[in-house]
């Protein structure tokens, strides 16, 4: 396409006319031709905007045309590929003459663009800005939650050994209630056993019995007329106090309690034994509120 050379848009002032001179008519004359310029200079420039796009338009269709035909070029094997290279590089010779016309639209083109560059710079900018304001705040939020989620940890840690301290000092009250019951029950059962008096042998047996239960229970009460009547024959007084008592093992319905144990044994005829020591192992049993003997065992 043969390229038109724009008509200048500055006036030619060099017609030697004055312009307090000129005539009314010759001024409108002027303006116009003024206008007729101007309006052949916006329509040069929007053929030119106009020729710019086409080329670049011509330009990416011809770059697509040509990877297509490489790509068919490397399918088929023949020489088309260079074909259309050629015709591409002769397009672009008819577009050369067109580029010089474009030149100045082009150059409105960049300035524009660069307007529109250094705007967006400029919203490219504030973005971190504004970051770094809002960067502070979610600081702050995070730092108060984790100073919360640690405040709320630590009192669940103090509330959880708090809970615990007092479980162990209820099982410490509980165990040291139990001694205190286990002990008490095994030095008056051991004394109960080892306590004789011919004079109420009956009564003494029978207390034994009623403190007893279980296999020694069995075994005492199948024994006992026989005892009365050696109790009673030889007329013996046996008293027994019991020195010390220690829990071996206990649950809170048994027990095993070891008892250290002196008697005296007297006669009707006054002579009088030395105590003698022993070592018990009674093995206790909760029977509802009352805690009995159920096994006796002498430890050398």
């Amino acid at each position: 396409m043969p390229s038109r050379k724009p008509s200048s848009p500055v006036l030619d002032t060099g017609d030697d006319i004055d312009a307090d001179a000129a005539s009314p008519s010759d001024m409108l004359a002027l303006a116009e031709q003024a206008e007729a310029e101007a309006a052949e200079a916006e329509a040069v420039a929007a053929a030119a905007r106009a020729r710019a796009r086409a080329i670049r338009l011509r330009n990416q269709a011809a770059a697509e045309r040509l990877l297509k035909s490489d790509e068919d070029a490397e399918k088929d094997g023949s020489g088309s590929a260079d074909d259309t290279v050629d015709e591409i590089a002769a397009e672009s010779d008819d577009d050369s003459e067109d580029d010089a016309t474009s030149t100045d639209d082009s150059a409105s083109a960049e300035g524009t663009t660069e307007l529109t560059e250094s705007a967006a710079a400029e919203l490219t900018a504030e973005e971190p800005a504004e970051s770094k304001r809002r960067l502070p705040t979610v600081s702050r939020l995070f730092w108060k939650v984790l100073a919360s989620c640690l405040t709320i940890l630590a009192i669940c840690a103090l509330l959880a050994a708090s809970g615990w301290m007092i479980w162990q000092h209820r099982q410490a009250e509980h165990r040291q209630q139990l001694v205190a019951e286990y002990t008490a029950a095994a030095r008056q059962s051991v004394v109960t056993l080892m306590s004789l008096d011919f004079n109420h042998a009956q009564d003494d047996v029978k207390r034994i019995l009623d403190n007893s239960t279980g296999e020694f229970k069995a075994d005492f009460e199948g024994q006992a007329q026989d005892f009365v009547k050696l109790a009673t024959g030889a007329k013996v007084v046996t008293e027994a106090t019991a020195n010390a008592a220690a829990v071996d093992t206990m649950t809170d319905d048994t027990a095993t309690v070891l008892v250290a144990v002196t008697t005296r044994v007297t006669n009707t005829t006054g002579a009088n034994q030395e105590p003698r020591p022993w070592r018990v192992a009674v093995d206790l049993v909760r029977e509802g509120d009352q805690i009995k003997l159920s096994k006796v065992e002498f430890v050398p």
